[in-house]
């Protein structure tokens, strides 16, 4: 497999490793033979994919503190010299932005420029994957997918920290990696409503639902009837993954340019419908719909991922079905045991692998 050739024995730093995706993109890189190093602030949510797989013993170090201290972030990456970066850590959750729009700012945008000026004084090839959001969009409701060269401006805190990282990341490439010397080799990676087994975040559809029916009562339900690209996190990491890849192997080619990773658009589902197809192979679950909101979501947002289908070769390998059922096996598998639920994790992702 070309990504075993590419990430094997190689030093690769994910920012963001004890949240969801990072955990399992960590892992992921593990089976490929990498080595592993994370920065975090904390550990997100309690329980955690991070805590119930016991990642911490599994990467080669686990380092805890706020991208925000810049001096220590250049220490730790300048000592490091890594091949590759996975730049995931944020204040991920729009619910959160709008109670906390300080910090979220601080995370999402200020975080990212800390690793750019870093970046400034490393003077080996790295190779940089930088995580923002389908929600960089400006939302117009519209059926269409959203293409890479749309206009960006995020509604809420989120999304506007999110698109204002994308304006700092592009003033960076053009102002100090442009150069015909340049060796740092960045790409932005847009996706969204990412499911999975592990996420234990709050105000989310699948963590929230499975909380509720893991416990045997009925999962409270704000907007039945938003759309959102559902698409398993193991298809989104592959799409991360094919990005570093290709700028490892065409640099400049693709340098800069931002992509959507996305499902078929044509098979984007209303939460409700998503509820549905659940229930008709976990029959004994149960939900209430309560259609107060508490802050603003967008009902409609759909990407179109034929940029990253072009140039990257990337599509999605797994169908809604897949993913919900790949999900809610891995919930009902979680167990006390962290071996085992690592082992569960691995069995996925090896799964996927297959696909590949």
């Amino acid at each position: 497999m070309k990504y075993k050739k590419i990430f094997n024995n190689k030093k690769i730093l994910v920012t963001g490793h004890t949240g969801f995706k990072g955990s399992w993109l960590s892992a992921y890189l593990i089976s490929f033979g990498a080595k592993v190093y994370g920065i975090s602030k904390d550990i997100p949510t309690k329980p955690s994919h991070f805590n119930k797989i016991n990642l911490g013993r599994r990467i080669k170090k686990s380092n805890m503190f706020d991208l925000i201290d810049k001096e220590k972030l250049r220490k730790k990456i300048l000592h490091l010299k890594p091949d590759f970066i996975f730049h995931l850590a944020a204040q991920s959750l729009v619910g959160r932005s709008y109670l906390d729009p300080t910090h979220t700012w601080y995370s999402n945008t200020f975080g990212t420029i800390n690793i750019l000026e870093v970046l400034r004084e490393v003077k080996r090839e790295t190779v940089v994957v930088l995580i923002t959001s389908d929600k960089v969009y400006k939302n117009i409701e519209t059926s269409k997918g959203y293409l890479e060269d749309d206009v960006i401006g995020g509604i809420d805190p989120y999304g506007a920290s999110k698109a204002a990282a994308e304006i700092a990341i592009k003033s960076y490439i053009s102002s100090y990696f442009s150069k015909k010397n340049n060796k740092i080799y960045v790409g932005i990676a847009r996706a969204g409503n990412v499911i999975g087994g592990g996420d234990w975040s709050e105000n989310r559809l699948i963590p929230d639902c499975m909380r509720a029916w893991l416990q045997g009562r009925k999962a409270i339900i704000r907007s039945p009837n938003s759309t959102r690209p559902w698409q398993h996190v193991l298809d989104v990491l592959n799409g991360y993954l094919t990005l570093a890849y290709y700028l490892k192997k065409k640099k400049n080619g693709i340098h800069g340019e931002a992509f959507n990773f996305g499902p078929n658009p044509r098979k984007n589902l209303k939460v409700i419908e998503i509820l549905r197809l659940i229930k008709s192979y976990w029959n004994s679950i149960e939900w209430k719909i309560i259609k107060q909101k508490k802050f603003k979501e967008n009902k409609l947002l759909n990407l179109n991922s034929n940029k990253a289908s072009k140039k990257l070769k990337w599509k999605p390998f797994l169908n809604t079905g897949s993913s919900l059922d790949l999900t809610v096996k891995w919930y009902k598998n979680c167990s006390r045991n962290n071996d085992a639920n690592y082992n569960f994790t691995l069995k996925q992702i090896n799964y996927f692998k297959k696909l590949l």
